[in-house]
């Protein structure tokens, strides 16, 4: 044992789980840059890892085809009462998904050594923070939690002797017999990953997956599953929003809190570079966002992270420049593919296409191929201190005030660029029914339409029925120092199948009416779904747009909203009498509305 742990809870957690997994040693993390550089100098060694010639202290790994994104349908929220899971949730009886995954631990890290990560979701003391302790059979899962958290020595002195910590339990599920060669990615197959929540006990346990989400449990387990039961028990919030700061010429400040489903532009608008004149954007978060109220009865948010675990496929110099400085040096790629002179590479990467390359299966590509060189849910893991865009306060404990929330989706038709919500219950409806198309991000057919409430349909520790009265219950609170609430779409198609919009930067156009929106200074029509920017007031200053295209995205076809009706009906359908009535009361105005 490599540090003495004093916390009486903690160690007997530490002494359960070993005595169940039956790895060979035991080491408890220290966070430091020696443990990091000792632990990939292991994987490098191994072959698991790969250098990267033109990138500082970074490496690519390269995943078991079968462990490549979240495996939703292997995903549980196990409560006593099936009907506190919800109808979003898999859920299976606690008792009987613990004896099954008890099972499988059994001798699961024989042959290897057992981790034990303490860290902070949030900066270290921050009235905002939690800490997590997880155990891990995966040298990967400890280096890219260096990145993702506060790990180690200061973590444990924060927590004292009889703090509370949320206990996580991960193993990858691959046991080495004596002389065994290890696997360059082990992980059990499909029919045995298990990614359980426990919210009842605020307990995570994990086994079968070495990939991002399903591993790494401080991001989506615990800083949105688990965090969102306990926010909901403790009257704060944990969202699945990026978090920006906007500063005007005149030197005010917003912070804009924002939810979108994978893939649909998340880390390009936390990243955003301001296309208007004398307007600065800051990264404050670019994935999650915890918020409580604070002594002046305003809305505050960290980011409980401490790094960026990005979709590199699509990020490029011109939709995300923040994010390619970022990558650098100090970086973890997951599933990209390599190049010859020992750099990565991937679909929509800057430049030429390279003549050869390693895809991420470890294969020869060229170009042409019929297979893509890297995964679409190809990652990089970056540490947020490194983006050149990030925010002075991005750690600062109280956190930043929240001025507007935004959700959005990736839809071709419908929904238009942007409206506003006429109130906080309707904003909460905008959140409640929000819908995208399908990516890669998580498996299933890509394209489908997909009602993902607030973003969080994959990550909701609680029914989402007694969600959506949660956000009601918050706006109560707030009163009138609610934030407004907006809901944007940057992928409006023309028939043609072309964008509308140019969308990236240019986006900062739309944040500018919403910070003018609230001071009182910007336009706004009346529609049955909103309020839209009246003619003119969208700043559209030296962009060429076509005046027909600006027509089409800010139009409200009546129509097509009256067809979705019965989608939205169905969607809310499956709460049954759990659905809040106010929820019921917008549906009802809106196809009053719409006639």
């Amino acid at each position: 044992m490599s540090t003495r742990i004093k916390h009486e809870k903690l160690q007997a957690f530490v002494d359960e789980a070993a005595a169940m997994c039956g790895p060979d040693e035991v080491y408890v993390c220290d966070g430091s840059t020696g443990e990091y550089d000792r632990l990939m100098a292991l994987m490098l060694e191994s072959g698991s890892a790969t250098p990267l010639k033109k990138r500082p202290n970074s490496v690519l790994f390269r995943s078991d085809p079968s462990d490549v994104a979240r495996v939703e349908d292997r995903t549980y929220i196990s409560t006593p009462d099936r009907a506190d899971a919800g109808p979003t949730n898999n859920w299976v009886a606690p008792d009987e998904l613990k004896a099954t995954m008890k099972g499988l631990y059994r001798g699961c890290m024989k042959g290897r050594t057992m981790y034990v990560i303490p860290f902070s979701m949030g900066p270290i003391g921050s009235p905002i923070a939690k800490i997590g302790i997880e155990i891990t059979d995966s040298p990967y899962v400890v280096c890219n939690m260096h990145i993702m958290t506060r790990v180690g020595t200061r973590v444990l002195e924060a927590l004292g002797e009889d703090g509370e910590f949320i206990p996580c339990l991960h193993s990858i599920g691959a046991p080495l017999e004596p002389g065994q060669k290890d696997a360059a990615w082990p992980c059990a197959p499909i029919e045995k990953k298990y990614i359980s929540h426990f919210p009842d006990e605020n307990l995570i346990w994990s086994y079968g997956s070495g990939y991002g989400g399903n591993a790494l449990l401080g991001k989506k387990c615990l800083a949105l599953r688990i965090a969102s039961a306990m926010a909901r028990k403790e009257g704060w919030m944990a969202e699945h929003m990026l978090i920006l700061r906007l500063t005007s010429p005149g030197g005010k400040q917003y912070h804009i809190a924002a939810a979108f489903p994978s893939a649909c532009g998340k880390t390009n608008l936390a990243m955003l570079q301001c296309t208007v004149e004398g307007w600065k954007c800051e990264t404050v978060g670019d994935d999650i966002a915890w918020m409580k109220i604070g002594p002046d009865g305003r809305l505050y948010a960290i980011n409980p992270e401490a790094g960026f675990f990005g979709v590199a496929p699509g990020t490029s110099y011109d939709s995300n420049p923040m994010a390619m400085d970022t990558l650098h040096e100090n970086i973890i790629f997951t599933n990209c593919a390599l190049t010859d002179d020992g750099d990565i590479w991937w679909e929509g990467f800057d430049g030429p296409v390279p003549a050869h390359a390693i895809d991420w299966k470890g294969r020869d590509w060229t170009p042409g191929s019929t297979e893509v060189a890297a995964h679409p849910n190809a990652r990089f893991t970056a540490p947020a201190r490194q983006c050149p865009c990030i925010c002075t306060d991005w750690e600062k404990p109280e956190g930043v005030p929240i001025d507007i929330f935004v959700f959005g989706g990736r839809r071709a038709g419908v929904v238009p660029l942007v409206n506003e919500a006429f109130s906080w219950d309707h904003g909460v409806f905008l959140g409640a029914t929000a819908s995208s198309e399908t990516t890669a991000a998580n498996i299933g057919s890509v394209g489908d339409l997909r009602r993902d409430p607030f973003a969080m349909k994959p990550f909701c520790g609680y029914n989402m029925a007694d969600y959506f009265q949660h956000w009601l219950d918050m706006g109560d609170r707030l009163g009138d120092k609610a934030p407004r609430i907006f809901y944007v779409n940057w992928f409006r198609k023309s028939a043609a199948g072309k964008f509308l919009w140019p969308g990236f930067g240019e986006n900062s156009r739309v944040l500018k009416w919403m910070c003018e929106r609230i001071d009182g200074r910007a336009g706004a029509r009346k529609t049955a779904i909103g309020l839209l920017p009246e003619e003119g007031a969208l700043d559209l200053e030296g962009l060429d747009v076509p005046g027909e295209n600006m027509k089409e995205i800010l139009a409200v076809d009546t129509a097509a909203w009256k067809a979705e009706i019965p989608s939205l009906e169905k969607h809310f359908a499956q709460f049954g009498d759990r659905l809040p009535p106010r929820m019921k009361a917008q549906l009802e105005g809106l196809a009053k509305r719409l006639g």
